[in-house]
């Protein structure tokens, strides 16, 4: 238990680590965001496809997997529609006024807080499976939260939010991170059927945020560094599972 709530709150601080990095460094390359956000793809997408269905269909069978999976894209898509949240080189987040920026950055890092509720149960329900299914899972989860952090720290410091409330605020959103862990860990050790739902869910999340956010925003601009991105990506998620 202790181990993976560390290994979930490491994964959360990935958060905080990406607003440091615009503190640091100021707003990075676009080359480095479009990477950055296809190799997060490129791993989410190995260890959903070769890892998660595959596991989740051997311990529960087909019809928990798909249910799980169902389960997953349904929350996640619900969750965009209620609780929407912009992404760094989105264009979301250029020419504006300062209080405009101060107001989107408080409701960027509400969206993601919740978001990743459902992203930190996807690491309990990992673990449950296995140890190093649920870190593989951290490591894709931690890659993908620092484009979110960067998302976050942009437009709070632009509307004149300290560096050190920006960094607080996104080190709130990554301990959501571990409370989902929580949640998921206390539901899977009911029952295999459980952990095959647990695991198809997270599947189901990781592919639409794939699908939804990491592959759209990793071709705003030049697409050829978001699918070399990509592509490391899941060699890196077939090396390591």
């Amino acid at each position: 238990m202790l181990e993976t709530l560390l290994v979930s709150s490491l994964a959360g601080l990935a958060t905080a680590v990406g607003a440091l990095l615009v503190i640091l460094f100021k707003k990075p390359g676009e080359k480095v965001i479009f990477t950055t956000m296809g190799f997060a793809a490129g791993i989410m997408i190995a260890i959903s496809t070769l890892e998660l269905i595959p596991e989740a269909a051997e311990l529960g069978g087909n019809f928990n997997t798909a249910l799980g999976f169902t389960l997953g894209v349904l929350l996640m898509f619900l969750l965009d529609i209620l609780v929407p949240h912009s992404h760094i080189g989105s264009g979301e987040m250029e020419n504006d006024e300062k209080g405009k920026f101060k107001k989107m950055g408080y409701f960027i890092f509400l969206g993601i807080a919740i978001h990743n509720l459902p992203e930190g149960l996807a690491i309990g329900a990992g673990f449950e499976a296995g140890k190093s299914l649920g870190i593989s899972i951290a490591i894709a989860l931690a890659i993908h939260n620092v484009p979110e952090g960067m998302a976050t720290a942009v437009p709070l410091l632009a509307g004149g939010v300290s560096k050190l409330k920006v960094i607080f605020l996104t080190l709130i959103a990554g301990m959501m991170f571990p409370v989902g862990t929580i949640i998921g860990m206390l539901f899977f050790q009911i029952s295999e059927g459980f952990v095959a739902i647990g695991l198809s869910l997270a599947a189901g999340a990781m592919i639409y945020i794939v699908s939804d956010e990491l592959i759209p925003h990793s071709h705003g601009g030049h697409s050829h560094w978001g699918n070399l991105g990509l592509l490391l990506g899941f060699l890196l998620g077939f090396l390591i599972l």
